[in-house]
């Protein structure tokens, strides 16, 4: 790979297109503002991230997270893009514009998970692998069934980005080929993946194949800023869940401190605990602790990536940034991890969230599916009128019918989802 052919202001189904930009923006900025008022986007604040959607106290959503994950890459962007023009000052490569591409992409890597997070995701998988849908393995290729099996917000992403819906314009969002390929962190198949997660669904292959390609992206590589991307959203997901238990009291304030406190030497410890000690809310201690921890990682990965930057260029690089931190760093962060497992995404809030959330899912998939495999049936019809028509789910072939329900399934939102699953119950009569 090499960074002239990587950042590109190519438009993805406009490749033969000369547009007109009449703004002050380029094109990787349209990309962003294109993303921020979408509706898809705007859905995000709708989905839970890791705790159940506000009550008396306010912790984070899909959009939330998205947002602070954006502001957090555009930092690792910039910050890269600067080291990398002070490496190659020969180059004519647009470095100035990682940071756009990276904040861009940061605002979509969360765009195709379903309601109630990864029990939304697990509900869908064992439907099929597990419950009724059992019976489309034997009409499914092996591609194709095991997209279904093996469901994955992050293929899904990529499918929200390019596919042309009906009634809508070919290209999807219609965003770069650069913006794009930072989404896909996992660039194979659902057949080829190693661990359970893949970047693209069989339907949308050839929209990779043609983005990879394009960019001379290898087989199975990364697109380099990909790691950007997950940098940004392994520190916010990670330390944010920290601050948020902490509001929720899971954890208490010297847990949380000592916690933080693990990613600094004694003497930058002391600078933070001097500046912490000029106010008295300890929240408001506990959040300038947390944005020290995210400055203090941002530096960190940045310079895992220069240091690693030829190997990412390979395609050779095979671990995460964080991962590959100083190990200060990485075992203050492994302990934020642990402790997140034991105390955060097992506490009953959590709990109580996904047993619901997977329940709802569940159903949903059982009555969509029967209906849109028995479209003739007089309940059927009703149910299927119900589906707005950009989802095609009169098309022909199990398996695009198929991706139409979850299509519709995994763009809903949890309130919407758990309406949705009332009237069908018959558990939320509507007023008459």
């Amino acid at each position: 790979m090499n960074w002239q052919q990587l950042i590109t202001p190519l438009r993805f189904g406009l490749e033969h297109y000369h547009t007109h930009n009449h703004d002050t923006r380029n094109e990787f900025q349209r990309d962003f503002d294109r993303l921020i008022f979408s509706a898809p986007f705007r859905r995000l604040q709708n989905k839970t991230q890791v705790f159940p959607l506000p009550g008396s106290v306010f912790v984070h959503n899909r959009l939330t997270h998205s947002l602070e994950v954006s502001c957090v890459g555009r930092s690792l962007g910039n910050n890269v893009a600067a080291a990398l023009r002070q490496k190659y000052p020969e180059m004519t490569v647009p470095f100035d514009s990682i940071g756009e591409i990276v904040s861009a992409a940061c605002l979509a890597h969360d765009m195709g998970n379903p309601p109630f997070g990864h029990s939304g995701e697990k509900a869908i998988q064992t439907y099929f692998s597990e419950g009724k849908g059992m019976q489309f393995q034997s009409v499914l290729s092996p591609e194709q069934w095991a997209d279904c099996t093996h469901f994955e917000g992050n293929a899904n992403a990529f499918r929200i980005l390019t596919h042309q819906f009906c009634g809508r314009r070919k290209g999807g969002f219609v965003l770069t080929y650069s913006t794009i390929a930072s989404v896909v962190k996992y660039p194979y198949s659902s057949l080829l993946s190693p661990k359970g997660k893949f970047g693209y669904f069989d339907s949308d292959k050839q929209n990779w194949e043609l983005i990879s390609s394009t960019l001379g992206i290898p087989e199975g590589s990364r697109f380099p800023l990909v790691y950007l991307v997950e940098a940004a959203d392994d520190i916010c997901y990670e330390i944010m869940d920290i601050e948020d238990a902490h509001k929720l009291r899971i954890l208490t304030t010297d847990e949380t401190k000592q916690l933080l406190f693990a990613f600094f030497s004694d003497e930058r410890k002391a600078r933070i605990e001097e500046n912490m000690s000029l106010v008295s809310d300890t929240n408001e201690q506990i959040a300038y602790l947390r944005s020290c921890v995210i400055g203090c990682l941002i530096d960190a990965c940045v310079a895992t990536f220069m240091r690693n930057e030829e190997n990412i260029i390979n395609g050779t690089f095979n671990s995460s940034l964080v991962k590959s931190c100083t190990d200060k760093v990485r075992d203050a962060y492994r302990r934020c991890s642990r402790l997140a497992v034991d105390k955060i995404y097992r506490s009953p809030e959590v709990l109580d969230t996904e047993l619901a959330g997977y329940k709802i899912i569940y159903i949903l998939m059982e009555e969509l599916m029967q209906a849109v495999m028995t479209p003739d049936k007089e309940y059927s019809r009703r149910l299927l009128d119900r589906i707005p028509q950009q989802y095609d789910v009169k098309s022909t072939g199990e398996y695009n019918r198929i991706l139409a329900v979850l299509d519709y399934i995994s763009g809903m939102t949890d309130v919407y989802a758990l309406d949705l699953y009332q009237k069908i119950t018959g558990m939320a009569l509507p007023k008459v």
